[in-house]
């Protein structure tokens, strides 16, 4: 048993830590928190003081008793976990529940895994620090107290399963409110003025009208005025510019760009910075800094000189816009600026590619331009036309990187052709084009993560689980919003002659931005309506800064709670007494034959059409499809839904019947459903469709192979390719030809996927000290302790449950030897 025992979070940082430390040192894991607020109650004490009722989870109690015994044994006990709030709070979890002495406790914790930084901890210990542990305190009870006492008001009051919480409520009022702007937006038409001229050269460029007409009037008035006319440069200016590089990473710029360029999910750019961080290739990336260390600044500087060469290094220091940031943390970076790239796995290489790319160019340079913008006359019209042009003259930390934009209508300045002042130009063709004013833009992740920020709602480490878990309560979805056809008018003078065309473009197609749902909408409404303070942005921000403040030990953190609960808790039980049912019920109109009402509304089911009071016991209803929702549905589309489900005939002596469900339109054939492709009116499908998807149905289901005497299917689902064995779904990704799969590839595919299962079901089970070893003759043995069990070839380790493994070695186990009691001897 080593002297030294040292407790992180995870496995991987485990591994990473013990290649720095001596045989004296043993790293051990807690998986994460050992204890928590209980499940299945409130645990706090409200008429109290607000004390926490900890406990440890089952499936951390073989965890916690490993970690008791290990640290029984040891001289030293070191708790290493992450230097975050988050992290502080898992050690004084640890310290509380192992039980131990203040003596031979000592934390440390470092921002990167490297040996110079854990040495450097080892050597630096200190106490937990209690403000720490009490500000992320302060936010479980709060959020706890939030969650649990909203969640039954809407269960009684909207639906029952709903559930709120202090920041994804506020998340999801931000989508609401942009979605309904976006509804409420009318577009305005104007007429944008383009024109293309070549110079004495005969080299092309554009120019433009900076500001558009009102109407098409002006516009044709103007392209008239303009025949004949001879254009000439009026003037012609040309200005130095900079260009300076953005501040490496925190938290929500990694979101924020990652999401940008590499089309990462918020969630999906955590758990790989995660594994960066685990295998100590990255610093902390749990950070809202852009402060660098004087180290990682010269090791940058000494990059840059090498492969770049003096000209293109400008150390630098930046400083944080975000509100409540906290500047003793680093930015994240490499840990070694030498390592460009690593072979990881594809997504990890990438992120971590972005990573080094930010870090260098934020001490590079500024790049150098030569800005030039030319005015452009003619001799029929005081209107004067605009050109812009940029060339880059140095380009400094461009060579490395530039940042993404959220702005995806950004106009990029091309080059000019040289020009002179007065010099006369040939017009090829100028054209005015109908342009409308556009919508406010749907949130992607990463603009709902800048917004956020910008508010001061939430903390870096908060915004991948808000955004994970609005979506997983069906409140907010990643739409794929078609769009519409909209005609515009285009006027052109070509040759010196007018003339006018009719056009068509699509406007308002969105896809993979967030978007409300149904029950998003009401849920949202009825918690602003009912909980303004906490659906407020303000008082969101303002809780924020009341969590800082604890952190700091300027603030007692049970105080804070006390305050906020005593209104809070009042408020709920008069709404929970008070308050009407809302349904997001919305009235249509009269049904054309019997004058019912017709009505949308959400039921027990989801959102549904209702023809009828409700009052009548004779109510008819349906379901909405899919694209439809309670605020935009209209009466035609709702009476649409009443006419479904239609017998379109036989086929192979079975109905053929077109429907609707909660997943949007179909074809029923017997015992088959085949979903009608994306916008198909199920009205307007008739017989001959229906066989047609049908017996495309059967070719996508039938075998494309056998393997291990079971056929092998592939189709194409919501997460793209895939091939179907043995009842398990193998996605298929890009490296292989899906329409052309070969034998091999579909052996790979099945073999690879058996492998991770394997290696999943392992890995939980050695979270409860159960091992796997490789036997003879493909078998695999069961240890525990010491128990062993060779278990028969035909047993797959992947489908065996933890249970099932438990009951295995609990049966096999030897039993222990009852001994009597010795009759007490007679006095």
């Amino acid at each position: 048993m080593a002297k030294n025992l040292v407790i992180v979070e995870s496995p991987a940082k485990a591994k990473t830590i013990e290649k720095f430390l001596g045989k004296g040192f043993q790293v051990e894991s807690s998986f994460g928190h050992i204890a928590d607020l209980p499940s299945k109650e409130l645990g706090i004490n409200v008429e109290g003081d607000f004390k926490p009722k900890y406990a440890v989870s089952t499936d951390k109690k073989a965890v916690v008793k490993k970690l008791k015994d290990l640290a029984k044994k040891a001289e030293t006990v070191w708790l290493a976990s992450d230097e975050d709030r988050e992290g502080e709070a898992i050690a004084w979890h640890l310290s509380e529940q192992l039980k131990l002495k203040e003596e031979n406790t000592k934390r440390i914790v470092f921002h990167e895994i490297t040996k110079k930084a854990i040495l450097k901890a080892v050597e630096n210990p200190r106490e937990i620090n209690y403000n720490l542990v009490n500000a992320q305190q302060a936010r479980r009870v709060l959020d706890r107290l939030v969650g649990y006492e909203l969640s039954p008001v809407l269960w009684r009051k909207v639906k029952g399963g709903l559930s709120a919480g202090r920041v994804q409520s506020v998340a999801v009022r931000l989508i609401v409110e942009r979605e309904r702007e976006i509804q409420e937006f009318e577009a305005k038409p104007s007429y944008r003025i383009d024109a293309e001229f070549v110079n004495h050269n005969n080299k092309k460029f554009k120019a433009k009208l900076p500001k558009n007409f009102d109407s098409k009037e002006e516009a044709e008035a103007f392209l008239n005025s303009c025949v004949n006319a001879e254009f000439k440069v009026a003037d012609l200016k040309k200005t130095p510019a900079k260009k300076s590089p953005a501040a490496p990473f925190t938290t929500s710029t990694l979101q924020q760009e990652a999401s940008r360029k590499l089309y990462f999910p918020v969630a999906k750019t955590m758990m790989m910075a995660q594994r960066l961080y685990e295998a100590g290739l990255i610093t902390y990336m749990r950070t809202d800094s852009v402060n660098l260390s004087d180290d990682a600044k010269e090791a940058a500087q000494a990059e840059i000189i090498s492969s770049f060469g003096e000209q293109y290094s400008n150390p630098r220091n930046f400083k944080n816009k975000a509100k409540g940031a906290q500047e003793a943390h680093e930015a994240i970076r490499p840990t070694n600026m030498d390592r460009h790239t690593v072979s990881i796995d594809y997504d990890q290489d990438r992120l971590y590619s972005l990573i080094w790319k930010r870090t260098l160019a934020s001490q590079m340079s500024d790049a150098q331009l030569e800005r030039t913008n030319v005015k452009i006359e003619n001799s029929n019209n005081d209107k004067i036309l605009t050109a812009k042009g940029e060339v880059i003259t140095f380009d400094g930390f461009l060579k490395v990187y530039l940042e993404g934009t959220d702005n995806e209508d950004e106009e990029q300045e091309g080059m000019l052709p040289k020009l002179e002042v007065s010099e006369v130009l040939e017009n090829k063709l100028i054209t005015a084009t109908e342009r409308y004013t556009k919508a406010p833009y749907r949130y992607s992740e990463a603009s709902l993560v800048k917004r956020l920020e910008e508010l001061g709602i939430g903390r870096p480490s908060t915004y991948a689980p808000t955004i994970s878990t609005v979506q997983r309560r069906g409140y907010i979805e990643k739409g794929v919003i078609e769009g519409v056809e909209r005609n515009y008018t285009q006027i052109v003078l070509s040759n010196n002659e007018v003339s006018a065309k009719m056009l068509t473009e699509k406007v308002g197609a969105d896809k993979g931005k967030m978007v409300p749902t149904d029950i998003g909408n009401i849920v949202s409404d009825f918690l602003v309506a009912h909980f303004a303070t906490i659906m407020d942005y303000g008082f969101t921000a303002k809780v924020e800064n009341e969590f800082d403040e604890i952190a700091e030990g300027k603030e007692d953190w049970t105080s804070m709670i006390k305050e906020f609960y005593t209104g809070f808790h009042d408020r709920v039980e008069d709404v929970a007494a008070n308050a009407e049912r809302e349904s997001g019920e919305r009235i249509l109109g009269k049904h054309p034959e019997s004058g019912r009402t017709i009505l949308v509304r959400l039921g027990r089911f989801g959102p549904m059409v209702q023809i009828g009071d409700r009052e009548d016991e004779d109510k008819q209803f349906a379901s909405l499809q899919g694209d439809q929702t309670l605020g935009t549905i209209t009466l035609e589309e709702a009476l649409d839904l009443f006419l479904l489900p239609k017998n379109v005939g036989q086929y192979e002596n079975e109905d053929v019947v077109i429907s609707n469900g909660r997943f949007g339109p179909y074809v029923r054939f017997g015992s088959m459903f085949v979903s009608l492709p994306k916008g198909e009116n199920p009205l307007a499908v008739d017989f001959d469709q229906a066989v047609e998807l049908i017996e495309a149905k059967r070719k996508a289901d039938a075998p494309i192979a056998e393997y291990e005497n079971m056929p092998v299917q592939k189709g194409v689902g919501r997460f793209g390719p895939f091939i179907k064995w043995n009842g398990v779904f193998i996605n298929v990704n890009k490296k292989y030809d899906f329409d052309n799969l070969t034998y091999d590839n579909i052996v790979e595919l099945i073999e690879v996927k058996k492998q991770k299962d394997i290696e999943k079901v392992i890995h939980n089970w050695e979270e409860e000290g159960i091992r796997v070893e490789k036997a003879r003759w493909g078998r695999f043995n069961i240890i525990k302790g010491k128990v062993k069990i060779e278990m028969p070839k035909t047993t797959k380790a992947e489908k065996l449950t933890l249970e099932e493994v438990q009951a295995i070695i609990e049966k096999k186990a030897p039993k222990k030897k009852a001994t009597r009691k010795k009759p007490a001897k007679k006095k």
